[in-house]
């Protein structure tokens, strides 16, 4: 029945050897993987298209457990890498790279990476920038977005709805700098934004950062737990790009959803 959700006694229900209908996540399959950020995206596991938003927030916030008391979450865990491991050898890396999350997946995945990994693997993680620090891809977005011409040859937009467009990006923009704390997914409604968000993440210290400058011609494996819009990962793909593009970057997930980030590429 691979992970279901129990709703008598609120809690979910493992089983490695079936899947079944009723699944929020398959547990029998060897991962996945699809072409996304202009390259091959790996992931262990895909959330069921039937599975309500809310159900998926609960499976989520459960990995803030400590896993070590949680064998069904390890063993999670553990089958998801072996499985990434078969397809690209895990030996062959020299750079780790995950953005700060509050779960305790990625330092797990980690910890268990680093099973297969040559001792001189690094690990670097990209933190949330002060909102302040926020800035928008205004150039980006009107090449991309606003500038797009219909198959008769006409402007999709016309000019007043280009201004109206950058004025809401301008005034979501304010609304930003103004705030504590700032998450793409909260903050950023309109999923086709997400991927002209600037400056989100940045380097856990100067260090890291120059040490990530000077690896040239290597392999970089990018982390993370849970992938649904994709904006996180454009964000640290781009992080890493500003420093160099000489590095082939693989990129896995523990959890995905193709069709979720049909918007975001």
């Amino acid at each position: 029945m691979g992970v279901t959700f129990d709703d008598t006694e609120k809690k979910f229900v493992f089983d490695f050897e079936h899947d079944g209908a009723e699944d929020i996540v398959s547990l029998t399959g060897d991962g996945y993987q699809v072409e996304a950020f202009g390259k091959c995206f790996y992931y262990g596991y895909e959330f069921s298209d039937q599975v309500e938003s809310s159900v998926r927030t609960a499976f989520n916030v459960k990995f803030t457990e400590a896993l070590q008391d949680t064998p069904d979450l390890t063993n999670f865990i553990k089958k998801a890498v072996d499985n990434l491991h078969k397809k690209i050898n895990l030996y062959n890396y020299d750079l780790v790279v995950m953005p700060e999350s509050s779960s305790k997946v990625n330092q797990y995945m980690l910890r268990y990476i680093y099973r297969f990994a040559q001792p001189t693997l690094y690990k670097m993680t990209l933190v949330k920038a002060l909102p302040s620090n926020i800035s928008f891809d205004m150039k980006a977005y009107e090449k991309q977005y606003l500038d797009d011409i219909l198959e008769n040859g006409m402007p999709r937009y016309s000019e007043a709805a280009k201004e109206q467009a950058k004025s809401s990006i301008n005034t979501m923009l304010e609304m930003i700098h103004q705030k504590d704390y700032f998450t793409i997914a909260k903050d950023v409604k309109k999923s086709r934004l997400r991927p002209y968000i600037m400056n989100f993440l940045r380097f856990e210290s100067d260090e890291e950062k120059e040490i990530c400058s000077m690896i040239r011609q290597q392999n970089v494996l990018v982390i993370d737990d849970v992938t649904t819009s994709g904006s996180t990962l454009n964000e640290v793909l781009r992080t890493l790009r500003i420093l160099n593009e000489d590095n082939e970057i693989t990129i896995f997930s523990l959890i995905g959803r193709k069709d979720l980030m049909a918007e975001s590429l």
